[in-house]
């Protein structure tokens, strides 16, 4: 997919650029049975209500559609690809040869409609798209959508990948698109090649209408609070360090525990 840039006709549209989406697929009335309602939160918890997550909220409603990217892929064929709104990436349809059936899973770049999926535990045999276990797949390959009992947990999003490193009898080092290496079962499944949609991160909304139609709030500095709503509020710039909303030090200092 190519970046499109508009022509500067309004405001919004001067700087915007957004991903030509001609070869993807509209209408197709398979797509019905893989799509259900998606209840929405606006950022708030399901228990006492407050909220658990900021920037969230509004937008335009979106049904969530199924993905079977968890099992192993017999022999499939790839329908089409096409758009979905609650995620970064594209998903395709694709059809399974044995089974007779239709399945949706997180589309793989350069893999078109015709393409042929396959499992094979061949080395040699291997081609983009085809999910396999990481014991069949040679180290250096890149790979994605890494499962682990059976859910899907690693290079999701677009434009990511994971890269095996090293293979050992039971394990496997795998590096994960944030730099970290983990050991991962040498059973796990993942599919070759990388997500599709790796230009998302350079589309450019053009204006903050087109983010509150996604559910996206604006971002309120601290230092324009009130003192009641945020440590940094009362235009007080300086005698303390930057922190969150919730009095925990930011920009730097480490938050996560490591396991030693």
């Amino acid at each position: 997919m190519k970046l499109i840039k508009l022509k500067p006709i309004t405001g919004g549209t001067r700087h915007q650029l957004n991903i030509r989406k001609n070869l993807l697929s509209k209408n197709n009335s398979i797509i019905k049975n893989f799509v259900s309602g998606a209840k929405k939160t606006s950022g708030k918890s399901t228990v006492n209500g407050r909220t658990t997550v900021w920037h969230k909220g509004g937008g335009c409603k979106s049904k969530l559609r199924k993905l079977e990217s968890s099992k192993n892929f017999s022999n499939s064929v790839v329908i089409c690809t096409m758009y979905d709104p609650r995620r970064s990436s594209f998903i395709s349809l694709n059809f399974d040869l044995d089974t007779k059936q239709f399945f949706q899973s997180l589309s793989t770049i350069n893999v078109y409609s015709g393409s042929i999926i396959t499992n094979s535990a061949n080395k040699n045999d291997l081609s983009l798209g085809d999910r396999t276990t990481i014991e069949s797949i040679p180290p250096g390959s890149i790979v994605h959508s890494l499962s682990i009992d059976s859910k899907t947990l690693f290079a999701r999003s677009a434009g990511t990948f994971c890269q095996i490193i090293q293979k050992q009898v039971n394990s496997c080092q795998v590096k994960l698109p944030s730099g970290s290496i983990i050991s991962v079962p040498i059973n796990s499944l993942a599919t070759i090649g990388s997500i599709s949609n790796s230009q998302q991160n350079l589309t450019i909304t053009g204006k903050a209408g087109r983010n509150r139609l996604r559910g996206i709030r604006p971002t309120v500095r601290g230092i324009a609070m009130n003192p009641v709503d945020h440590p940094h509020g009362g235009r007080t710039n300086g005698g303390r360090p930057s922190v969150t909303p919730w009095g925990k030090p930011t920009k730097g200092k480490p938050t996560v525990k490591k396991n030693n």
